[in-house]
């Protein structure tokens, strides 16, 4: 076989796996452009290194991505970004590969906005341990070879960020997908009608909203932490005016849509995703919002919705 020819074979064994390497570094950094970023440094690792010495290549580049996203998440830029209160985990449309895996109800988990902020208390390796196992099924001596710790380490760090997510997550599993549509309708009903007391009744006691923001413009994400504060907040949200259509660029269409494995409303002006909010749903009612408005967080989602067959939409013209 010519070089030519083995380039391409091993460029093609490559690409087999791009996928499940893009999905692990989401996973890692909750962003999809940092994700992308991070597989094609491994690829150029790829290209840069004796083949031939790679008995498995699947678990070389394992390595080589978890570490490259390690370093990503332990550089200062990433803790200023992260600490500064503007982070949002990037919201990715139910179909986009870089969700997979999807089998088990841990490995769907693992990508719901949620769980995305929730890792953000975990430390990097931590972080990576926690994914590697729940998302991805390694055993601890592979992820003990991966992030060059001992088996024990391993084991030590899955129990913390176990303990860690377990304290802060809210209860409720997977809800029932007709059920989680029919919540998401009655709350848009209620928003957009401005019967205020049905929202709150629509929040469990402890319910969170947090959002970057008209545009995604706030320069610090927008936090508020009771039912009546968020129904207050969701209502003049809703409320539409013409100084809000400007800024979204026309009158959206808003469309009931899953992104990363939970119900969203999404706000489209032709085929631009202008703004997206996400849901977490325990007991019947809505524990979390997720606000997204910012351009640059909405880019992959807009791309993927742009190949979507909607549904009609909710709302045709807001």
């Amino acid at each position: 076989m010519d070089s030519t020819a083995v380039d391409r074979f091993d460029t093609s064994r490559f690409e087999a796996s791009r996928n499940r390497l893009a999905s692990l570094a989401y996973r890692l950094l909750g962003s999809a452009a940092d994700a992308q970023d991070a597989v094609q440094d491994a690829f150029l690792h790829w290209q840069a290194a004796d083949r031939q010495q790679i008995k498995v290549p699947e678990a070389w580049l394992t390595k080589v991505v978890t570490n490259l996203c390690l370093d990503r998440l332990r550089s200062a830029q990433a803790r200023r970004e992260r600490t500064a209160g503007a982070w949002l985990p990037e919201p990715l449309l139910d179909g986009d590969p870089m969700l997979g895996p999807a089998d088990t109800f841990e490995q769907r988990e693992s990508v719901s906005l949620a769980l995305l902020t929730l890792m953000e208390r975990l430390s990097p390796v931590e972080r990576a341990v926690y994914v590697l196992r729940e998302a991805f099924s390694y055993s601890h001596a592979e992820t003990a070879e991966i992030l060059d710790i001992t088996e024990s380490a391993s084991q030590q760090h899955l129990h913390r960020a176990r303990r860690r997510i377990t304290a802060a997550r809210r209860g409720g599993g997977e809800v029932d997908p007709a059920s989680a549509r029919r919540i998401i309708e009655e709350f848009l009903a209620a928003a957009t009608s401005g019967r205020t007391e049905r929202l709150v009744a629509l929040l469990t006691d402890d319910a969170t909203a947090i959002s970057d923001g008209a545009g995604g413009m706030a320069t610090t994400l927008l936090r508020y932490d009771t039912p009546q504060r968020i129904a207050a907040v969701v209502r003049a949200g809703f409320k539409p005016t013409d100084a809000k259509r400007r800024l979204a660029g026309g009158m959206p269409a808003i469309h009931y849509a899953l992104v990363n494995g939970a119900p969203a409303i999404l706000f489209v002006v032709g085929d631009q995703v202008v703004g997206s909010t996400m849901f977490d749903i325990v007991s019947g009612k809505i524990a979390t919002m997720h606000g997204i408005a910012a351009p640059n967080r909405l880019a992959r989602l807009t791309e993927a919705w742009r190949q979507h067959e909607p549904d009609a939409p909710l709302i045709t013209e807001w």
